[in-house]
């Protein structure tokens, strides 16, 4: 059963009142079992526009992810960051879909993950169609896999393009690499201009799980 993911982009504009939010949440990602892979960290926006804040939780399905949210556990923690931040919150539904194929280079036991996010809306379908089968050499060279990859998904605040993909990479800087990549940017060609994208490279969370 392919994972769930909340994909929350955010803006604090009060540092010290969203801490509060930040302690009264554990509670109910425990419950629902939604462990943080991204909770701010290093990024870099390579594409479009993104809020200065990125954080990817993963549930055990969709249908977790989506109670999680609506629970009276987090709507009551949600109600300390609602005057403290501006936030775009997407809940998507994970990809069990077949997955590039893999390189060989390993990262360093220490490396935290990296992860592209990326949201879009298509303008041109079929030119698209090739960039998605073009990628796939370069992304799976670096060792990028998809966690999301369009599917079903709910913008429970803000607003969102219509499509969303989630990459996870051994580490940031193969993340980084990879959309820097001759392979990458070649394939990107097929894109250009045949969709609007935001796309964000985050460093991943190592920190405690809820």
């Amino acid at each position: 059963m392919p994972k769930g993911y909340w994909i929350p982009h955010v803006d604090v504009t009060d540092a010290e009142g969203y801490k509060a939010y930040m302690a009264a949440t554990p509670p109910a990602h425990e419950k629902y079992g939604g462990v943080a892979l991204v909770r701010g960290g290093r990024c870099e926006v390579v594409e479009g526009r993104a809020r200065s804040r990125n954080v990817l939780r993963e549930f055990p399905d969709y249908a977790a992810a989506l109670a999680c949210y609506h629970s009276d556990e987090y709507q009551n923690a949600r109600l300390l960051r609602l005057p403290h931040s501006q936030c775009d919150f997407i809940i998507a539904e994970g990809y069990d879909g077949p997955q590039p194929p893999q390189g060989v280079a390993a990262p360093a036991a220490t490396a935290r993950k990296g992860y592209w996010i990326g949201h879009s809306d298509v303008t041109e379908l079929e030119s698209y169609k090739r960039y998605m089968v073009a990628d796939q050499e370069p992304i799976g060279r670096f060792g990028g896999r998809y966690l999301v990859r369009g599917g079903a998904s709910e913008v429970t605040e803000g607003k969102a393009r219509s499509r969303t993909v989630v990459l996870e990479f051994p580490s940031y800087d193969a993340a980084l690499a990879c959309y820097r990549s001759d392979g990458y940017q070649k394939a990107k060609t097929f894109r250009d201009g045949n969709a609007a994208l935001d796309l964000v490279i985050v460093e991943g969370y190592d920190g405690p799980k809820f």
